[in-house]
This record gives C-alpha cells, sequence and structure tokens, in this order.
C-alpha cells in the first residue's frame, strides 16, 4: 500500500461523501486497511486533503505551464489552455472534485499552504491575459477578474460534463474559447 494508493481512495471517497461526510474509516475500507493501520501513512484527514489539493494543483500547474510559457500567441496559448484545463478535470475527476469543491475545508494553517499554489496557477492564465493584452490581441481592463470568471466557466463544467453526452470535452474548450474570443454579439 502506498500513499499515492491512499490518495486515489480518499479522492475517490471525498468526491462521494463530501470531505465533511467522509470518515478516516471510509478511507481506510476503501484501501483494504485498518483505520489504525492508515495512521501509519497519514496523521489527519486535514492532511489528507492538503495533499489532494497540492497534487492537483501541482498536475495542472506543470500542464498548463507548458502552454503558457511556449512561443505560440497568447489567444492560441489561452485556447489550448483552456483545453487541456478542461482534459485534466475530465480525466481526474476525483481528484478535480476535490480540488474544485472541498478547499474550502481546510484548516486555516493549511488553507494558508494551499493559497500560494492556487495563486501561482491562476497567475499563468493572468499572463498569458496580459501578454495578449501588451500585443494588441485582446482588450480586458481586468485580466484577474477575466480568470477568476472563465475558472468559473471551466470548474462549473465539472458539474455537469457527461463523458458520454453530445459533445466532446474538446469541443465544448473550443466553445468556450469561442465565446471568450467572440462574445455574444453578432
Amino acid at each position: 500500500m502506498t500513499r499515492d494508493d491512499i490518495l486515489d481512495a480518499a479522492a475517490q471517497v471525498i468526491r462521494q461523501k463530501g470531505f465533511h461526510g467522509a470518515s478516516m474509516s471510509d478511507i481506510a475500507t476503501a484501501v483494504n486497511l485498518q483505520k489504525a493501520s492508515l495512521y501509519h501513512h497519514v496523521s489527519s484527514k486535514q492532511e489528507i486533503l492538503l495533499d489532494l489539493l497540492e497534487r492537483a494543483l501541482q498536475m495542472l500547474t506543470e500542464r498548463i505551464s507548458m502552454i503558457a510559457t511556449s512561443d505560440a500567441s497568447a489567444d492560441e496559448k489561452l485556447r489550448q489552455m483552456i483545453k487541456v484545463y478542461l482534459q485534466s478535470l475530465a480525466e481526474n475527476s476525483d481528484l478535480s472534485s476535490v480540488l474544485l469543491f472541498e478547499h474550502r475545508s481546510l484548516d486555516k494553517k493549511s488553507h494558508a499552504r494551499h493559497i500560494p499554489h492556487r495563486d501561482k496557477f491562476e497567475g499563468l492564465w493572468r499572463d498569458v491575459l496580459n501578454e495578449g493584452v501588451r500585443a494588441g490581441l485582446f482588450a480586458c481592463s481586468d485580466t484577474g477578474l477575466a480568470v477568476r470568471g472563465l475558472m468559473g466557466i471551466m470548474n462549473w463544467t465539472l458539474t455537469w460534463y457527461d463523458p458520454e453526452g453530445p459533445k466532446s470535452i474538446e469541443e465544448i474548450a473550443d466553445q468556450y474559447a469561442d465565446l471568450l474570443f467572440k462574445g455574444l454579439l453578432k
């Protein structure tokens, strides 16, 4: 039994039951351990939550950073970032769900450790928007607000997206990018 096995199972349990509804016993059962044995690997549910959030943000930051720092134009970077972000959420739905919906369950100390990672991730998006503004590609007076709006749209997708549904995650990503770049007006 590895720590990664425990975190994978914990993400699934927390997604199904919510952080406050999931118990250490639930997590131990999911990995076929006694509750006491689980404490050999982790000290608390709070530690598990922080580890899951850090794991999710590290994965997302690595994937998005590769695009954000590429030589592509800002509009192409942003289109690819949207696609990779949505693909990552869909491919890692348990972990993504914990990141998007359970971060509020962090205690103050853990929350303080989590925020710099979140800010670094959001900074990648802001940097690309600012690059597009400087290049004359985007008209955006508040890139921080634009990033939060875009994140809200994309994050909410996890609540309704169906892999068996009529649109692939890539099609949804393209439509989101078109909406962002072209707006709703004719």
